[in-house]
C-alpha cells in the first residue's frame, strides 16, 4: 500500500504490511527479526503510538504492531460488515499472529489493547512468553460508577453525534490522556486526527467507547479465567497521572498478580508517548 501524504515518514519509518479480513485489510508494522513483540493499541491511537519503541527494539527484535480495523491505516468497514466489539477485535488479533506463526510472544498491551490481547493470552499461554502492561484492564468497569455514566451517555444520540461528527475522541480526549501537552506536538496530533478525519472513519472510536459498559460481559468473563496468567512474566509500566483511567485499576492489577513487577511513571494515560524511550529501556530489560 501507499503511504499517504500525511504520514511523515521520518516519524514513522516502518514498511507497511497489510492482511486481508473477511471485513477488510488489516495493516500492520513487521520491523526487525529475532524474538517477537507484538504491541497493541487501543483508542483513538494506531500503531503510530508505538513508533518510538518499535524504533528502538526493533534493533534486536522482531517488532509487530497492527492497527485494529476502523483505525490508523487499516480499512474502516461500515458496521453492517463488521461488529467493532473488542471480542470481534480480538478475533482479528488471534488470526493476525497464526498468519504470522509468531511464537514465543512478549506481548505489550495498553488500553483497549489490553483486554483485546489477554483473550490471545488466554486462549494461548503457552505461546506468550511474557506479558508488559500498560494503563488498561481485563475485567468489567461495572463498579466504576463515571465511566459506566459516561459510557452509557456516549451510547445515545448526543454521544454518537460527538465521536462521529465532532470527532471527539481524538480531538478532545486524547489531548485529555497527556500529563505533560508539549509531548502532543500538533505534528503527532495530526497524526491521530487524520486517520480518523470523517464520521465513516470514526466509527470504531465510537463503538469503544461504548464497549466500556455494553461489553463488560465479555470483560469479567476474560477476569474469570486469570488464573492462566499466573505463571507468565509480568511488567506494568503505568502512568500514575492518568486523567482517563483511575489509579485504583492499577491497584487491582498489583492485588491479583503480587508477582509482578511494577514502574510507575509521572505520565498520563499515553505513557509510550510521554516517556518513549524509558518504556522501551524498560521493556527490554525485563526481555
Amino acid at each position: 500500500m501507499k503511504s499517504p501524504r500525511w504520514l511523515d515518514r521520518i516519524l514513522y519509518p516502518f514498511a507497511h504490511h497489510t492482511m486481508a479480513l473477511q471485513a477488510g485489510q488489516m495493516h500492520y508494522v513487521d520491523e526487525g527479526q529475532g524474538e517477537p513483540i507484538v504491541f497493541v493499541h487501543g483508542t483513538p491511537t494506531w500503531s503510530f503510538v508505538w513508533r518510538q519503541q518499535i524504533k528502538a527494539l526493533s534493533r534486536t527484535h522482531r517488532c509487530i504492531a497492527p492497527d485494529h480495523l476502523g483505525f490508523g491505516l487499516s480499512d474502516k468497514p461500515a458496521p453492517d460488515a463488521f461488529a467493532y466489539t473488542p471480542a470481534a477485535h480480538a478475533q482479528n488479533l488471534e488470526q493476525l499472529i497464526e498468519h504470522l506463526q509468531l511464537r514465543d510472544i512478549t506481548l505489550v498491551i495498553h488500553d483497549f489493547g489490553g483486554p483485546i490481547g489477554l483473550n490471545y493470552a488466554l486462549r494461548h499461554p503457552q505461546n506468550v512468553k511474557r506479558l508488559i502492561i500498560l494503563n488498561t484492564w481485563m475485567w468489567s468497569l461495572e463498579n466504576e460508577a463515571q465511566i459506566m455514566k459516561i459510557s452509557g451517555f456516549l451510547n445515545g444520540g448526543i454521544g454518537r453525534f460527538l465521536y462521529l461528527n465532532l470527532g471527539f475522541s481524538p480531538r478532545l480526549l486524547l489531548p485529555r490522556g497527556y500529563h505533560q501537552k508539549r509531548h502532543l506536538s500538533k505534528d503527532v496530533h495530526q497524526h491521530y486526527l487524520k486517520p480518523l478525519s470523517n464520521s465513516r472513519s470514526r466509527m470504531g472510536t465510537w463503538h469503544f467507547a461504548i464497549a466500556l459498559k455494553a461489553s463488560g460481559s465479555w470483560f469479567a468473563s476474560l477476569w474469570e479465567q486469570r488464573e492462566k496468567l499466573r505463571t507468565i512474566p509480568k511488567l506494568i509500566l503505568w502512568g500514575e497521572k492518568d486523567k482517563l483511567l483511575p489509579l485504583n485499576l492499577l491497584e487491582q492489577w498489583q492485588n491479583t498478580f503480587p508477582e509482578a513487577k511494577v514502574r510507575r511513571l509521572e505520565a498520563g494515560h499515553f505513557v509510550q508517548e510521554e516517556k518513549g524511550g524509558e518504556i522501551a529501556d524498560a521493556i527490554k530489560d525485563f526481555i
